[in-house]
């Protein structure tokens, strides 16, 4: 316990001598004191080593560049780390982008050309009941099969919004669901 406070108050002193007289040296001890914790909190999420550590300094940068706009000096870690959250869904929002285009319509194509009752033509045909912003959250989870904090970061709302609006979506189907599934079972 000691140790952590330690290691807090230290993290604030760097961080204080950097907002107030920003130069080359101050901004490397900040860098040298944040940047790992950076790496392992975008590693904690799914990144590779790569990807944590150019996200890493792209935080960084992003400090170095707008420390002046922080209006409250003790809240600079939470600062830091909302900055790399949303670094984060900037990346996965990009990444969807760039996969959507080509994966997507792939996707949709091929499963256009399914027969009835395979499961793509039956996914297709419930999504059809959501709105737009349902199916997307849908689509993310149960078709690219992203986890909920990856969601979350993308769509950069807390994971308890995204797992809340999944569980909707589900409800809003369930009718449906239950009545091809009773179908099934009367015709077996």
């Amino acid at each position: 316990m000691e140790k952590s406070n330690e290691k807090l108050r230290s993290e604030g002193v760097v961080a204080e001598k950097f907002l107030e007289a920003p130069s080359e040296d101050s901004f490397a001890d900040l860098f040298h004191i944040f940047s790992p914790q950076l790496v392992a909190f975008f590693r904690s999420r799914g990144c590779e080593l790569f990807l944590a550590e150019d996200l890493a300094q792209e935080v960084m940068l992003t400090v170095y560049s707008k420390a002046a706009q922080l209006r409250d000096r003790t809240m600079f870690r939470g600062w830091l780390f909302k900055i790399a959250r949303s670094a984060l869904g900037r990346h996965y929002g990009k990444q969807t982008r760039e996969v959507a285009m080509t994966d997507v319509t792939r996707r949709l194509a091929t499963a256009g050309h399914q027969p009835a009752a395979t499961p793509a033509f039956e996914f297709f045909h419930w999504m059809a009941f959501l709105d737009s912003d349902e199916r997307e959250l849908m689509r993310l989870r149960f078709v690219e099969e992203w986890e909920y904090n990856e969601i979350a970061a993308a769509q950069d709302v807390p994971i308890g919004t995204v797992q809340w609006r999944v569980f909707n979506a589900k409800k809003k189907l369930a009718p449906f669901l239950t009545t091809r599934q009773n179908i099934l079972q009367k015709a077996a």
